[in-house]
C-alpha cells in the first residue's frame, strides 16, 4: 500500500480546504492533537473503562461484586436526573477532541470537549473557586446578553466518574464555527471536582439528543438544524491516530505541550476528501444516545457470538470499545494466549496481531490492529492490553431494552469516516429518523481508499445519494493527550 508522507497529507488537507467554494456556511479548520509523554499501562486503561461504566450507569470494577440490579431500576431514558452518573469524557492519547466555542456579547472563546455521548453544554464560571487557576473561565458579568434561568431547584449538578460540576442553568449567545444560537441554554459551572478537566479545556459540548440533557435544553447542534442554519443536518467526524511519527508532525506548542494534526470535525455536511466511496447510513435506534445495533463481530476470521444484547452507543467521547461480558469473552477466546486481567480488561501476547471487523447491519468495517493493542501491560511486559473490554460485568440487559450494552468509542471510530445525521422540519420539530453513516477512509485520511476530487456534502434521502458541493463547515478539534481524568 502506498504511504502518504505526513507533509503531503497536511498539504492535501489544506488544499481541500482552500479549494472549497467560500460561503457563509463554509468554514474549515484542521484538527490538532496534543502529544503525551505519560505512559499508559493496564491500570490507566482500567480506570478509563470504569469512567465509561459510570457514564452509562454500569457497575464499576470496584463495585462489580455487588448486585447490579439497581442499575436497571434507575437507568431509564428521558430527562436525566441532575444526580445521575453520566457524561464522562476520557482524556488521553487519541480520545478527547475539543472545539472552539464563543459565548456572550462580546464573545469569549473557549475550548470544549466534543462528545456524542452526552447532550449538555457546560463551561466553568469566573466565580468557580474550586477550579484550577489555569482553566479559562467565562466572565458572565462581561456579557450584555447573559441570563441566569431562575428555578426552584437552584444549583444543578452533573456527576462524572471522576467528580462533578455544579452551577446555574444559564442562557447566552453561543457561537461555533461561524454558526450562532442567540439564547442557548447551558450550565455555568461554579463548583468543579479536582481533576475533572484540565487546561486548556473549559467544559464539554454534548452532541447527543435532548432526552439526555440534565439542563433539559435543546443541544446546540439541534438548535442549528431547527433554525435552518445548517445546509445539511449532519456532523462529520474524522479522528486521526497517534503514532510514533508524531514527532515529525508538530505544528505548534500550546501551554508547553506540542500539538500535532488530529482530525477534522465538520458541522453541516461531510468532507468528501476524507472518505472513499459512498456513506452507508443506518437508522438510529431511538433518540437518546446515537444508537445502532451491532450485527457482526469477528476476530481472527471467526464470527463471534454476541448474545442477546446488541444495542451500541456511538460515542466520540469514549476511548475504548466496550461490550457485554459474553461477547467480549467470546472475542478473546478467538485470540491465542489472551487472558482476563481484572477490571473487565484482557491481555494478549504483544507479538499477536488481532484482525477484527465490526458491522452494524451493512459493511464489515476492519479495525486497525494498532487500535486493538493499547500497549504493554507494564514496562517490558510481553503481554499487551486489549482495546475491547467488558463494560457490563455480567449485567443482564434485556434484548428489547433501550439501554446500550456496547459503547463504541475511538478504538473503532478512528477506522472510519462517521456522519451523525439529524432530522429537519419547517416548524423546528423533529421528523423522520436520525441516522449514522460510515465510509472507508480515503488515502488522505490514512485509509486505503482514494479521495474524491471534489469537496462537498453527502446527503441521503431514502435510498438515493446526492453530492452537494461546498456545504461544509469544519470546526476546530484537538486530541488532548496530555491530560488525565482522575
Amino acid at each position: 500500500m502506498t504511504r502518504v508522507p505526513v507533509p503531503l497529507l497536511s498539504l492535501l488537507l489544506i488544499l481541500s480546504i482552500i479549494s472549497a467554494d467560500v460561503s457563509a456556511e463554509t468554514i474549515h479548520v484542521p484538527v490538532t492533537r496534543r502529544k503525551s509523554s505519560v505512559p499508559r499501562d493496564i491500570d490507566y486503561y482500567t480506570a478509563v473503562a470504569d469512567r465509561v461504566r459510570v457514564k452509562y450507569n454500569f457497575p464499576t470494577s470496584s463495585s462489580s461484586s455487588r448486585s447490579s440490579r439497581r442499575r436497571h431500576d434507575s437507568a431509564k431514558f428521558g430527562k436525566r436526573a441532575s444526580d445521575a452518573g453520566m457524561n464522562i469524557t476520557n482524556q488521553g492519547d487519541d480520545n478527547s477532541y475539543f472545539g472552539m466555542v464563543s459565548i456572550g456579547t462580546p464573545a469569549q472563546t473557549f475550548k470544549v470537549i466534543l462528545d456524542t455521548g452526552s447532550s449538555d453544554l457546560w463551561v466553568t464560571s469566573s466565580n468557580c473557586l474550586s477550579c484550577d487557576d489555569d482553566i479559562p473561565k467565562f466572565q458572565s458579568s462581561s456579557s450584555s446578553t447573559f441570563q441566569t434561568l431562575i428555578s426552584s431547584s437552584g444549583s444543578t449538578a452533573i456527576n462524572y466518574g471522576s467528580g462533578n460540576v455544579s452551577g446555574s442553568i444559564s442562557q447566552d449567545t453561543v457561537q461555533m464555527g461561524g454558526f450562532s444560537v442567540p439564547s442557548q441554554t447551558f450550565l455555568l459551572g461554579s463548583e468543579l471536582s479536582d481533576g475533572l478537566i484540565n487546561a486548556p479545556v473549559t467544559g464539554i459540548m454534548g452532541l447527543a439528543f435532548q432526552s439526555l440533557s440534565a439542563t433539559q435544553s435543546t443541544p446546540f447542534w439541534q438548535e442549528l438544524i431547527n433554525s435552518g442554519a445548517l445546509a445539511s443536518p449532519e456532523m462529520g467526524v474524522w479522528l486521526s491516530r497517534a503514532s510514533s511519527e508524531d514527532s515529525d508532525k508538530e505544528v505548534s506548542v500550546i501551554d508547553g505541550e506540542p500539538e500535532v494534526p488530529g482530525g477534522i470535525f465538520t458541522l453541516g455536511g461531510a468532507n468528501t476528501t476524507l472518505f472513499s466511496g459512498d456513506l452507508e447510513f443506518l437508522n438510529t435506534q431511538g433518540t437518546s444516545y446515537w444508537l445502532l445495533n451491532v450485527e457482526t463481530l469477528t476476530a481472527q476470521s471467526q464470527t463471534i457470538s454476541l448474545g442477546s444484547s446488541q444495542l451500541a452507543a456511538i460515542d466520540t467521547g469514549t476511548t475504548l470499545l466496550g461490550g457485554p461480558t459474553e461477547a467480549v469473552q467470546n472475542f478473546y477466546a478467538a485470540i491465542e494466549g489472551s487472558a482476563p486481567a481484572g477490571g473487565g480488561m484482557y491481555t494478549f501476547p504483544c507479538s499477536t496481531t488481532i484482525n477484527a471487523t465490526l458491522s452494524f447491519g451493512g459493511t464489515a468495517w476492519s479495525i486497525n490492529p494498532d487500535d486493538l493493542n493499547l500497549g504493554p501491560v507494564s514496562r517490558h511486559s510481553p503481554d499487551c492490553t486489549g482495546g475491547i473490554f467488558d463494560v457490563s460485568f455480567g449485567t443482564n440487559i434485556p434484548g428489547d431494552s433501550q439501554i446500550p450494552s456496547w459503547i463504541v468509542g475511538d478504538v473503532f471510530l478512528k477506522n472510519v469516516y462517521t456522519v451523525f445525521r439529524g432530522t429537519t422540519s419547517s416548524d423546528g420539530i423533529n421528523s423522520g429518523t436520525p441516522s449514522i453513516g460510515f465510509a472507508q477512509l480515503s488515502s488522505a485520511a490514512g485509509g486505503s481508499g482514494t479521495a474524491p476530487g471534489n469537496v462537498g456534502s453527502t446527503q441521503t434521502n431514502g435510498g438515493s445519494r446526492t453530492w452537494v458541493p461546498s456545504l461544509l463547515s469544519g470546526l476546530i478539534l484537538a486530541v488532548i493527550s496530555s491530560m488525565t481524568l482522575s
